[in-house]
């Protein structure tokens, strides 16, 4: 690349995907892509995946997402061509098969109010497929992007769409205070809601719950949970549970079986599970 469109890169194994087998990056080709700059406040990143398996073999791929929601234009063995997936309150699986590819647009907390009439409660804990009866806008943005086939092409085919329906304008004052609010949990995973995230934004508590309610329908507290447990399946991925006591204490729990509650709240696993059938996992691809 030249430095004037989106570059990308693979996705490793060691970064906060949100794929809880995260060895899965590299066997489904995994990469991100960088949007424009002029789409900032509305993409987080494009992503895509593409995957040739053996017949008859399938894999349950369970995810713990990033809070956001994603929109997605899908080929092969998929449930739909077009897709938006809300916010899940749990992990969830998605079955794998045959051959097919996946290009993804997950957006920022504001994104999902500046490019469509869907509501977080709309997509809340499901995938739908898009139609322009749920849609309109979204189910062109989608159509739009499912001209091209290279991912470049398509995430900057996307660029292209989603500037011109932001149009240069700027967002509001609230879908500004999510994406910061956000920003900032994900840099600073042992931050806590509560007065002090509220003060360094120069606002009440009342204002960043308002915000987050809006665009992901989860308050601070949430938000920051599900951003420090996708951290712990990371790390998971690279230590074993053995070392959960003092990654308890990088994260500001109170101790590791405050943390070992929340991961299996979210993932049905506890952490020493989760660990074990991470070590499965590569113990079947190697045999």
């Amino acid at each position: 690349m030249d430095g004037r469109g989106p570059r990308r890169r693979p996705i490793a194994p060691h970064e906060r995907s949100g794929v809880l087998h995260p060895q899965n990056l590299v066997r489904f080709h995994a990469q991100w892509i960088d949007p424009s700059p002029s789409c900032s406040e509305v993409v987080d990143a494009y992503w895509s995946v593409r995957w040739n398996l053996r017949p008859h073999e399938s894999v349950d791929q369970r995810i713990v997402d990033l809070p956001a929601v994603t929109l997605s234009v899908e080929r092969g063995a998929v449930p739909a061509p077009l897709v938006v997936t809300g916010v899940h309150s749990r992990a969830w699986t998605r079955t794998i098969a045959g051959s097919g590819s996946v290009f993804g647009i997950r957006l920022r907390p504001a994104g999902l109010a500046l490019v469509s009439r869907l509501g977080p409660a709309d997509v809340a804990d499901t995938a739908l497929p898009v139609d322009r009866d749920l849609d309109a806008q979204v189910h062109d943005l989608l159509s739009t992007v499912a001209t091209e086939d290279d991912p470049l092409e398509m995430a900057a085919r996307a660029d292209a769409v989603i500037g011109d329906l932001v149009g240069g304008s700027a967002p509001d004052a609230s879908l500004l205070l999510a994406n910061a609010v956000v920003d900032h949990l994900r840099s600073r995973l042992d931050d806590r809601a509560g007065p002090l995230l509220a003060s360094r934004f120069g606002v009440s508590q009342r204002t960043v719950q308002r915000a987050l309610s809006r665009t992901l329908g989860h308050g601070p507290k949430w938000v920051a949970r599900r951003i420090r447990l996708q951290h712990v399946a990371q790390a998971l991925a690279t230590v074993d549970d053995r070392g959960l006591a003092r990654l308890a204490t990088d994260l500001g729990y109170v101790d590791q079986a405050h943390l070992a509650h929340d991961f299996r709240a979210v993932t049905g696993l506890t952490p020493g599970a989760y660990a074990r059938s991470l070590r499965g996992l590569v113990d079947d691809h190697v045999g």
